[in-house]
């Protein structure tokens, strides 16, 4: 069952027709789910008091209501190292429609995955797994499964891709924390059985594998009866 917070939160972004970023990032950390360490500056004072507190570098995110593409219209910035750099990012947001704050948070990496949802409109919730990033639409190497997800349905998905080599170690690196991921998507399977009536898609993008830990770079909740972007 959602939490209080959580339906707080999916209440507030009705207006706008889909949850930002830093609120999806609040619903998927409550979730059991692996999210960076973050806050919304709405001030550059804000915004360097964390990085006084967690270090550089850091990425920056322009948090709006009216830009749900932010890589499109330059709302990302990733790898600053210095108070000018993040206060200057911070300034040419501030500019930009709709601001109502700056996502600051810790870098992190990884094997780019993706992790989605969509309510199908004849099996219901169904969730997405394959490469991401940037390039997902280029490889568009994906498996599908009904949800809700078990541990075996996990390693079925990842033994569809094409790319499982690159989980398994390619060449000599490492393995991606296998345990990690599949409690990841067995929890993103979970929570979209709980708010599968309240949405139309989640999209997280990338998705940061590594040998430690499975990390949610980007993430975004369309609401049910949001119209166009």
């Amino acid at each position: 069952m959602l939490s209080n917070e959580i339906r707080e939160i999916l209440e507030a972004s009705k207006s706008s027709g889909w949850v930002l970023e830093p609120d999806t990032k609040n619903i998927l950390r409550l979730s059991g789910i692996d999210v960076p360490r973050f806050a919304l500056a709405a001030s550059p004072e804000e915004a360097t008091g964390f990085v006084r507190e967690h270090g550089f570098p850091v990425a920056a995110k322009v948090v709006s209501p009216d830009i749900m593409h932010k890589s499109d219209a330059g709302g990302v910035v990733i790898g600053i190292a210095d108070d000018d750099s993040l206060l200057t990012t911070f300034e040419r947001f501030r500019k930009m429609k709709g601001f109502t704050g700056m996502l600051v948070e810790e870098m992190v990496s990884g094997l780019e995955m993706m992790a989605g949802a969509k309510v199908d409109s004849q099996f219901g919730p169904v969730i997405l797994f394959g490469r991401g990033g940037t390039d997902v639409e280029i490889y568009k190497d994906t498996a599908i499964r009904m949800v809700p997800l078990q541990k075996n349905d996990v390693t079925s998905m990842v033994k569809c891709l094409k790319a499982h080599p690159l989980l398994d170690g390619y060449r000599g690196a490492r393995p991606v924390n296998r345990e990690a991921l599949t409690r990841t998507l067995i929890a993103f399977s979970e929570l979209v059985m709980e708010m599968h009536e309240l949405i139309e898609s989640i999209d997280l993008n990338p998705l940061f594998c590594s040998p430690e830990r499975c990390i949610v770079g980007d993430a975004r909740i369309v609401l049910k009866g949001k119209k166009g972007e």
